[in-house]
């Protein structure tokens, strides 16, 4: 795995097969995804526990990377008109006490530790999403595009 700087500075973060017998795992398939924890997570498709397995036998691993991202919030959708329903995903959201649209309160319910429901508020502009918590601030990976 590789990151990119701004600045173009090539820098390899993770080598796979680098453990015994690659335990670690071998050939990366498909994208990795970040979760609302901020850490990546992907797939191999060769390694893990299963050292002696070929192709097809259900080898590989699952991995999770953190570089150090901070958790956010995503919205479900991304955008919306004023008095829409707003699903918001995120970890340790129970105890949530404020939700903004770009600064303007907007009323919720905590539904479980990673869900969050709302609706976009009279004023709200297209900006990020906060949901404020026992631990923190967490905002929104994109802004919410309010729609006229």
């Amino acid at each position: 795995m590789f990151k990119i700087t701004p600045a173009g500075i090539l820098t390899t973060v993770y080598s796979f097969c680098s453990q015994s017998d690659c335990t670690d795992g071998l050939g990366p398939v498909a994208a990795l995804f970040q979760d609302v924890n901020g850490r990546f997570y992907g797939t191999t498709a060769y390694g893990g526990a299963y050292t002696s397995c070929n192709a097809g036998q259900g080898c590989g691993t699952l991995f999770n990377l953190s570089v150090g991202l901070s958790p956010f919030v995503k919205t479900q959708p991304t955008s919306g008109i004023v008095g829409m329903m707003v699903s918001i995903l995120g970890t340790n959201l129970t105890g949530a006490t404020k939700v903004t649209f770009h600064g303007v309160a907007a009323e919720f319910t905590v539904v479980s530790s990673s869900l969050v429901t709302t609706t976009v508020p009279t004023g709200a502009t297209t900006g990020a999403v906060k949901v404020v918590t026992p631990g923190g601030t967490l905002s929104s990976n994109e802004p919410f595009q309010v729609l006229p």
